[in-house]
């Protein structure tokens, strides 16, 4: 453990990130992926929490399009990350990992409540937690659910996993001369009006002093690499 940079931190993961090639749903190629990215991380003794969105299940039905008010189209979308998260409990269990599913609406058949004492206990036993359902209100992201998590459980960052290398001053699939940050302050990310994550959670983290690292997860042995320190992807403090 003395070899870890980040003790305890809490992933960010996108639903997208599970479809893999698909346009929407879940890959069993992905889930074990991602499983095996955070049983390398946990085998280094990092304390791991997961907050995974619902964009795969979710984001094909545009709410507004099919007449869905925003307040229900939430609450459909903090379902799907509830199946998001059972699958990939699933996945981690099936690797070897311990895991706890915590919702933030209460389904006891399904997920345990969220319970900040319980889930930081759950941490300290070596379990993976992953955080489903978002804030458990509407009008919330699950970026804000990440931030206010990670805030709450003493996280030591919060590493949002995508598919670029970190944060880029406008974006690098549609401009091949981006320039890609190795660090930057909250205050430039703010000014310059770079989408890491939605304005609540960011206010949130800059408030607090939780610094945030956006990095490319698709790249094997990344996330091990940054809890031990490695300079990989954006560093936001």
């Amino acid at each position: 453990m003395s070899q870890l940079k980040y003790k305890r931190i809490l992933l960010k993961l996108s639903g997208e990130s599970l479809m893999g090639e698909q346009k929407f749903g879940i890959t069993a190629e992905m889930l074990e992926y991602y499983a095996s990215q955070i049983k390398e991380v946990t085998s280094l003794g990092a304390e791991v929490a997961v907050v995974i969105g619902g964009g795969n299940i979710f984001r094909g039905l545009s709410a507004e399009a099919s007449g869905i008010e925003r307040v229900t189209g939430d609450y459909m979308g903090m379902l799907a990350t509830c199946i998001n998260g059972i699958a990939l409990q699933s996945a981690l269990e099936k690797a070897g990992v311990y895991t706890r599913l915590i919702s933030a609406i209460e389904m006891r058949q399904i997920a345990e409540p969220y319970i900040r004492r319980r889930a930081i206990r759950h941490l300290e036993k070596g379990r993976v937690i992953i955080f489903s359902a978002g804030t458990g209100s509407p009008y919330f992201t699950t970026d804000s659910a990440a931030a206010l998590r990670a805030n709450e459980i003493n996280a030591d960052i919060i590493l949002k996993g995508t598919r670029v290398d970190g944060i880029y001053d406008s974006d690098p699939e549609k401009n091949p001369n981006a320039i890609r940050f190795e660090e930057i302050t909250f205050s430039r990310v703010i000014s310059m009006g770079l989408s890491v994550m939605d304005m609540t959670a960011f206010t949130l983290c800059q408030e607090n002093n939780l610094p945030i690292i956006v990095f490319d997860i698709n790249e094997p042995g990344h996330l091990a690499k940054i809890v031990t320190g490695a300079g990989i992807g954006t560093l936001v403090n």
